[in-house]
Protein backbone atom coordinates (compact mmCIF):
# COMPACT_ATOMS: atom_id res chain seq x y z
CA UNK A 1 0.00 0.00 0.00
CA UNK A 2 2.31 2.43 1.27
CA UNK A 3 5.16 1.10 -0.82
CA UNK A 4 3.83 2.22 -4.45
CA UNK A 5 4.64 5.90 -4.69
CA UNK A 6 1.06 6.60 -6.12
CA UNK A 7 -0.02 6.26 -2.46
CA UNK A 8 2.79 9.07 -1.41
CA UNK A 9 1.32 11.45 -3.93
CA UNK A 10 -2.36 10.38 -2.82
CA UNK A 11 -1.08 11.35 1.08
CA UNK A 12 1.04 14.62 0.09
CA UNK A 13 -1.84 15.87 -1.73
CA UNK A 14 -4.24 15.52 1.08
CA UNK A 15 -1.53 17.19 3.19
CA UNK A 16 -1.84 20.09 0.58
CA UNK A 17 -5.79 20.22 0.53
CA UNK A 18 -5.39 19.91 4.76
CA UNK A 19 -2.98 22.89 4.79
CA UNK A 20 -5.24 25.02 1.98
CA UNK A 21 -7.74 24.71 4.60
CA UNK A 22 -5.51 26.27 7.63
CA UNK A 23 -3.93 28.76 5.78
CA UNK A 24 -4.91 32.45 4.50
CA UNK A 25 -5.17 32.45 1.01
CA UNK A 26 -5.17 36.05 0.12
CA UNK A 27 -4.56 39.22 2.43
CA UNK A 28 -6.08 43.06 1.38
CA UNK A 29 -4.86 46.26 3.38
CA UNK A 30 -7.83 48.66 3.30
CA UNK A 31 -6.99 52.45 2.84
CA UNK A 32 -8.42 52.46 6.91
CA UNK A 33 -5.98 50.80 7.76
CA UNK A 34 -7.04 47.57 8.61
CA UNK A 35 -6.69 44.14 6.88
CA UNK A 36 -9.03 41.43 5.63
CA UNK A 37 -8.25 37.89 4.79
CA UNK A 38 -9.64 35.30 2.49
CA UNK A 39 -9.06 31.46 3.40
CA UNK A 40 -11.03 28.52 3.21
CA UNK A 41 -12.55 28.34 6.16
CA UNK A 42 -14.49 31.49 5.74
CA UNK A 43 -16.23 30.53 2.84
CA UNK A 44 -18.85 27.56 3.32
CA UNK A 45 -18.62 25.82 -0.12
CA UNK A 46 -15.09 26.01 -0.20
CA UNK A 47 -14.44 24.37 2.81
CA UNK A 48 -17.03 21.40 1.92
CA UNK A 49 -14.95 21.21 -1.66
CA UNK A 50 -11.48 21.11 0.12
CA UNK A 51 -13.10 18.63 3.00
CA UNK A 52 -14.37 16.12 0.16
CA UNK A 53 -11.23 16.48 -1.64
CA UNK A 54 -9.22 15.56 1.18
CA UNK A 55 -11.49 12.65 2.26
CA UNK A 56 -11.57 11.09 -1.60
CA UNK A 57 -7.46 11.42 -1.61
CA UNK A 58 -7.16 9.50 2.03
CA UNK A 59 -9.91 6.81 0.83
CA UNK A 60 -8.36 6.67 -2.38
CA UNK A 61 -5.09 5.40 -0.66
CA UNK A 62 -6.74 2.16 0.67
CA UNK A 63 -8.02 0.98 -2.76
CA UNK A 64 -4.70 -0.45 -4.02
CA UNK A 65 -6.14 -3.61 -4.54
CA UNK A 66 -9.11 -2.11 -6.68
CA UNK A 67 -7.01 0.29 -9.64
CA UNK A 68 -9.89 1.15 -11.85
CA UNK A 69 -11.76 2.42 -9.02
CA UNK A 70 -9.33 3.97 -7.65
CA UNK A 71 -7.75 5.64 -11.30
CA UNK A 72 -11.06 6.68 -11.79
CA UNK A 73 -11.48 8.12 -7.95
CA UNK A 74 -8.11 10.16 -8.51
CA UNK A 75 -9.48 11.62 -12.11
CA UNK A 76 -12.92 12.89 -10.10
CA UNK A 77 -10.52 14.14 -7.03
CA UNK A 78 -8.79 15.63 -10.22
CA UNK A 79 -11.96 17.66 -11.11
CA UNK A 80 -12.73 18.45 -7.47
CA UNK A 81 -9.70 20.25 -7.35
CA UNK A 82 -9.99 22.37 -10.47
CA UNK A 83 -13.33 23.47 -9.43
CA UNK A 84 -12.51 24.42 -6.35
CA UNK A 85 -9.46 26.42 -7.74
CA UNK A 86 -12.08 28.50 -10.06
CA UNK A 87 -14.30 28.83 -7.01
CA UNK A 88 -11.24 30.10 -4.74
CA UNK A 89 -10.85 32.36 -7.17
CA UNK A 90 -14.46 33.40 -7.65
CA UNK A 91 -14.30 34.12 -4.14
CA UNK A 92 -11.30 36.50 -3.91
CA UNK A 93 -12.86 38.73 -6.75
CA UNK A 94 -16.09 38.94 -4.79
CA UNK A 95 -14.51 39.45 -1.44
CA UNK A 96 -12.45 42.70 -3.18
CA UNK A 97 -15.77 43.77 -5.24
CA UNK A 98 -17.30 43.64 -2.03
CA UNK A 99 -14.62 45.80 -0.01
CA UNK A 100 -15.07 47.97 -2.71
CA UNK A 101 -18.68 48.42 -3.28
CA UNK A 102 -18.64 49.24 0.96
CA UNK A 103 -16.85 52.36 -0.25
CA UNK A 104 -13.34 51.43 1.20
CA UNK A 105 -10.03 51.44 -1.04
CA UNK A 106 -8.22 48.53 -1.37
CA UNK A 107 -4.29 49.82 -1.13
CA UNK A 108 -3.00 46.06 -1.95
CA UNK A 109 -3.55 43.02 -2.15
CA UNK A 110 -1.94 39.87 -2.46
CA UNK A 111 -2.41 36.29 -2.89
CA UNK A 112 -0.29 34.91 -0.28
CA UNK A 113 1.42 31.40 -0.49
CA UNK A 114 -1.37 29.07 0.83
CA UNK A 115 -3.01 30.02 -2.06
CA UNK A 116 -0.58 27.88 -4.54
CA UNK A 117 -1.06 24.84 -2.90
CA UNK A 118 -4.56 24.24 -4.74
CA UNK A 119 -1.83 23.81 -7.98
CA UNK A 120 0.20 21.84 -6.22
CA UNK A 121 -2.56 19.27 -5.43
CA UNK A 122 -3.70 19.00 -8.55
CA UNK A 123 -0.08 18.35 -9.81
CA UNK A 124 0.05 15.72 -7.28
CA UNK A 125 -3.56 14.26 -8.30
CA UNK A 126 -2.47 13.95 -11.25
CA UNK A 127 1.16 12.13 -10.51
CA UNK A 128 -0.81 9.89 -8.49
CA UNK A 129 -2.96 9.05 -11.60
CA UNK A 130 -0.24 8.02 -13.82
CA UNK A 131 1.27 5.67 -11.49
CA UNK A 132 -1.77 4.09 -10.96
CA UNK A 133 -2.45 3.89 -14.52
CA UNK A 134 1.24 2.44 -14.88
CA UNK A 135 0.47 -0.28 -12.21
CA UNK A 136 -2.81 -1.20 -13.91
CA UNK A 137 -0.75 -1.66 -17.71
CA UNK A 138 2.02 -3.37 -16.05
CA UNK A 139 -0.62 -6.05 -13.92
CA UNK A 140 -2.74 -6.47 -17.29
CA UNK A 141 0.94 -7.06 -19.58
CA UNK A 142 2.03 -9.68 -16.67
CA UNK A 143 -1.52 -11.37 -17.17
CA UNK A 144 -0.95 -11.73 -20.94
CA UNK A 145 2.27 -13.85 -20.33
CA UNK A 146 0.63 -16.07 -17.89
Amino acid sequence: MIQRIQSLYLLLAAGAGTATLFYNLWKAKLSNGTETYVNASSNYLLFVLYVIIILLALTTIFLFKKRKLQFRLTVFNILFAFAALAYQYYVVQQTANKIVAGGVAITSASYLIASFLPILLIVLLFMAARGIYKDEKLIKSLDRLR
